[in-house]
């Protein structure tokens, strides 16, 4: 049956002016579509135009695929394809059409994206580093723990990089506790078997202070270690500059004091940066140009979907730990009501008094009249005197200044706070408490899946059982679907993906981002297979032909031959 009528999308229904009964024959004749026209044009009119234009060049189009690629899919010459679509004979015409053009655009942005990253390893001259692999494998068999089958394949590609005389320009990701931080320990000490300096850039003060005692335990004691941060001033300042210019630092830690101008390396050789989306362009690549020739490592605990990542991140490698350490308890997530908030706080109280520590977190950071979401101001209050003299109550958010919120995070990372009451500014780069076993998010429906996930991240860090709380009213669908999700699995990789599925790649990177191209007819998340096909196909015609960024002509020239 097909229907014809007004969609209302508030109260999910349609309104049928007719219907017409038998199912859909896709061979049978199909209504040519109706073009959205602007001004004085009308739609017939241009419908005429384009009907004129086909048959007087039609023959003149230029075809651009490899004939090979056309017979292989079951493809439509382009002429013919641009005939159909625009006036298909069938359905299946029209859907065979779509599909030839949808692979087009998706392969001739891949084939870009492959030509500028293949520019890149050719045109920039690199610095192969003589590792002393020895020294990495006594290293790594020193460690408490074994490395997961993800991490050993991550640390492959990026020692084989960095020994490469390609310059590395990579991306590290894995869902929060898969174990990135060793393999960032393990690489960089390779970094300084070979004789290289090597800086480690993280987005706020605690963290350097957290990371620097990871290094400090697991890297032996004769690499030399200095922590490079904003607080950090007069005589050890200048000791800590000094050194990293006279080259007796090996491994500098630190925020954006990395990038100052009185920051001078002997040699640089490899840069690391975690939570890379927590930093700008410019200042990632003034780190990186410290360094004459320097690998860069960038690290990201948000688990980027795969099509994204062949998109947005298509002229980097790209290393994935999708998997988890052994041993590790998965977070157990609950979706409760807010009619539950007392019973809610009852528990956080009895974790609490078991030695745990809890996080609160709300959208707001005061009350808002727009929306009627609880802010955390009213409840750090609220849970003040509700706890009173039970548990220490701390507060965080975005508007205190850099140095409040620093010591905050050191007070509940110290136990002298037991529930940090915050907004999002905890979600990601924040400070590692083991201690932490409760994640409550208030009004968790206005959060997407991926930073739902993040949030819940900041527990499950230690030995103990770890919860996350959802506290939501959803009214839509969408959200009660988010809510469901997140109560069904804790892989982040698998949300990440639904959370395209449900919001879209404008909503997750924001409007802002330059890196995802605009297609006219291919969606990323549908058409995430012929992405993959044609991402295999463009590198392997960039790896078969030697040509730069070649002419459509040229194109027709190169394929058909």
């Amino acid at each position: 049956m097909s229907v014809n009528g007004k969609w209302d999308q508030h109260r999910l229904q349609i309104t049928i002016d007719n219907y017409k009964q038998g199912s859909i024959d896709e061979t049978s004749p199909i209504t040519p579509p109706i073009y959205s026209s602007k001004g004085d044009i009308k739609s017939a009119q241009l419908k005429k135009i384009i009907k004129n234009a086909l048959a007087t060049y039609r023959d003149a189009i230029v075809e651009i695929l490899p004939v090979s690629y056309l017979e292989t899919y079951k493809l439509p010459e382009r002429k013919d394809g641009l005939a159909q679509i625009h006036f298909p004979a069938s359905f299946e015409q029209l859907k065979h059409a779509k599909r030839r053009f949808i692979y087009e655009e998706l392969l001739l942005f891949q084939i870009k994206m492959q030509l500028y990253r293949k520019r890149n390893r050719e045109e920039t001259e690199g610095n192969a580093q003589e590792i002393q692999i020895e020294k990495v494998t006594k290293l790594v068999d020193s460690f408490p723990f074994t490395l997961t089958s993800a991490q050993q394949k991550s640390l492959k590609e990026i020692l084989e990089d960095l020994q490469s005389p390609y310059r590395m320009n990579r991306l590290l990701q894995g869902d929060v506790g898969s174990g990135k931080t060793a393999i960032a320990v393990i690489s960089l000490y390779g970094s300084v078997t070979a004789g290289k300096q090597v800086a480690f850039m993280v987005p706020t003060e605690i963290l350097a202070e957290q990371h620097e005692a990871s290094l400090r335990e697991l890297l032996p004691d004769v690499v030399t270690i200095h922590r490079l941060t904003g607080s950090i001033k007069g005589k050890k300042r200048k000791e800590i500059l000094a050194n990293i210019e006279n080259g007796s630092c090996d491994v500098v830690i630190g925020t954006h004091a990395l990038i100052q101008d009185e920051v001078n390396f002997a040699n640089l050789g490899y840069v690391i940066i975690d939570e890379q989306h927590r930093f700008g362009v410019q200042q990632r690549n003034t780190l990186r140009e410290k360094g004459i020739l320097a690998d860069i490592l960038f690290m990201t605990a948000t688990p980027i979907p795969r099509t994204l990542s062949i998109t947005a991140f298509g002229d980097m490698d790209v290393s994935k730990i999708d998997e988890m350490p052994k041993g590790r308890k998965p977070i157990d997530t609950y979706w409760v009501k807010h009619n539950m908030f007392e019973r809610t706080v009852n528990f956080i109280y009895k974790e609490i008094k078991k030695g745990a520590q809890a996080y609160v977190i709300c959208p707001l950071i005061e009350e808002s009249d727009k929306l009627d979401i609880q802010n955390a101001l009213d409840l750090y209050h609220q849970l003040q005197e509700v706890l009173q003299d039970k548990a220490s109550v701390g507060l965080m958010h975005g508007r205190l200044t850099s140095e409040e919120k620093e010591q905050v995070m050191i007070d509940f990372a110290k136990n002298k706070v037991q529930l940090l009451v915050s907004t999002t500014v905890v979600e990601v780069g924040g400070v590692n408490v083991p201690n932490a076993t409760v994640m409550m998010i208030q009004d968790a429906d206005r959060f997407g899946l991926s930073q739902l996930h993040q949030l819940r991240g900041r527990v499950g860090r230690g030995e103990k059982q770890s919860y996350c709380i959802l506290v939501a009213d959803p009214k839509g669908e969408n959200g009660k679907e988010r809510m469901r999700i997140m109560t069904e699995t804790t892989d982040g990789f698998v949300l990440a993906e639904r959370d395209l599925e449900l919001r879209g790649p404008g909503d997750i990177f924001g409007v802002k981002q330059s890196g995802l191209p605009e297609f006219k007819l291919a969606d990323m998340v549908h058409d995430y297979r012929a992405l993959e096909t044609a991402r295999t196909d463009a590198i392997e015609i960039v790896e078969q032909h030697k040509w730069k960024f070649p002419r459509v002509p040229r194109f027709n020239e190169l394929f058909n031959k």
